[in-house]
């Protein structure tokens, strides 16, 4: 980055333990250092890998702001690529996804293989004995999975990815449970986009004090016993923990941690019917409680540095696009093999709340919408991070605090200080 362009705040003055400040939103400068030192320097997320069943399979992503292709080879390999031929810069691919045996720049005709590599080019002599192909191929991201979900960085120098997770393999492994058995698979996603800095969505996902508030809407939209389960504030159970490296887990629903435990338990009424259908094509006892427990998804959103959650049943992605507006990706997971009925079932729970129809995702967006708005006045003033300060314990690698604490938030604006002082 040009040095004119260096903020002339420092991370340390925007940062603190109880508060952050208005900058922090809204400063254009800032964001183009964010997109430097964190998107390009850690493990961003990308892809699940049942989005590549054969090879050949593809579709486009973001790291930060650079566009990428996700793509599996010939030889069952996943590689995430700069979208950018090496000649002009065109991109090299403008289809959202799909399957390719190769992929060709509209503007000179270099073509490239699944792996990146430039196989061939018009008229190569005019580049001379000494061009070689070898050196011109898609830049590639160092790319590694975990549990199916694919992640990459510009980074060579970054820690595995395995050891930046850390502690939060342990609640991937949980979540995953989802799948009854079965492999885990992307159904589907509903795909909008916010007025609102990409920070405010990173804190969300971790922030159970708004939902009885926000969320009220959908509370009243349920049968009173799936009501009492997701009132988790007033049943006091539940807890939020710093997993380090700016990850953290709210756990609003202990009883559904492990979707393995307690299957004897009696299936909720708003799924007897389709535990009934189960059983009717032949499905043992066991596993129809399995399955159905399965479908009501996990009981915790699992929050990962910089891009992306888990939450309760879907993958939400955020991508920054400028400092002032965030997409945003609901992906709607199921069972791969599994039968089509829980994975029906599923994506209508899918719709009821994160749906563009449902009750969720609208009234979030209105609030992140009027965060945006309300930093215009008073920049003096602090946004508070203090909830939960007074009693949080310590957990297995940070702090521990009750249900509605903003100690997420705090876990994350700590790896954000961390990463911009670097």
């Amino acid at each position: 980055m040009n040095s004119q362009n260096k903020i002339d705040i420092t991370p340390h003055e925007l940062v603190f333990k109880d508060h952050i400040r208005t900058p922090m939103y809204e400063d254009p400068r800032l964001f183009e250092e964010e997109m430097q030192k964190i998107f390009k320097k850690t493990w961003v997320w990308v892809a699940h890998e049942s989005e590549f069943p054969e090879k050949g399979s593809f579709r486009l992503s973001q790291v930060g702001l650079e566009p990428v292709i996700v793509v599996r080879d010939r030889k069952g390999a996943i590689h995430v690529m700069v979208n950018r031929c090496r000649h002009r810069a065109a991109t090299v691919c403008e289809v959202k996804k799909g399957k390719t045996s190769s992929f060709q720049c509209p503007y000179h005709g270099w073509g490239y293989g699944l792996d990146g590599s430039l196989r061939a080019l018009p008229y190569p002599e005019q580049y001379g004995d000494d061009f070689d192909k070898a050196q011109h191929g898609l830049l590639k991201l160092r790319t590694e999975s975990y549990a199916g979900m694919v992640f990459a960085t510009f980074n060579e120098e970054a820690e595995p990815l395995v050891d930046f997770l850390g502690p939060v393999t342990k609640w991937i492994d949980l979540f995953m449970k989802q799948g009854a058995g079965y492999p885990v698979k992307v159904l589907g996603e509903h795909q909008f986009s916010v007025p609102m800095n990409w920070k405010v969505q990173l804190e969300n996902t971790t922030d159970a004090y708004h939902f009885p508030v926000v969320h009220k809407s959908f509370l009243q939209s349920l049968d009173d016993e799936t009501e009492e389960v997701f009132s988790f504030l007033d049943q006091g159970k539940g807890y939020v923990e710093d997993l380090g490296n700016g990850h953290s887990v709210m756990v609003m629903i202990p009883e559904l941690v492990d979707l393995d435990d307690n299957l004897e338990a009696p299936i909720p009424e708003r799924f007897t019917e389709l535990a009934r259908e189960l059983r009717d094509e032949g499905y043992p006892d066991e596993q129809v409680r399995r399955i159905v427990r399965a479908v009501g998804g996990a009981g915790f959103n699992l929050n990962l540095f910089p891009n992306v959650s888990f939450s309760l049943a879907f993958f939400r992605v955020l991508t920054p696009v400028n400092v002032e507006r965030t997409d945003i990706r609901h992906i709607a997971i199921g069972m791969d093999g599994g039968p089509e009925a829980a994975n029906q079932v599923r994506l209508r729970l899918h719709e009821h709340f994160q749906g563009p129809m449902g009750f969720g995702s609208p009234d979030d967006a209105e609030v992140w919408e009027r965060i945006q708005r309300g930093v215009k006045g008073g920049a003096e003033l602090p946004i508070l991070l203090n909830r939960g300060l007074v009693d949080e314990q310590p957990g297995e690698v940070g702090p521990r605090g009750h249900i509605s604490a903003e100690t997420g938030m705090r876990a994350a604006y700590d790896m954000w200080k961390r990463m911009m002082q670097a």
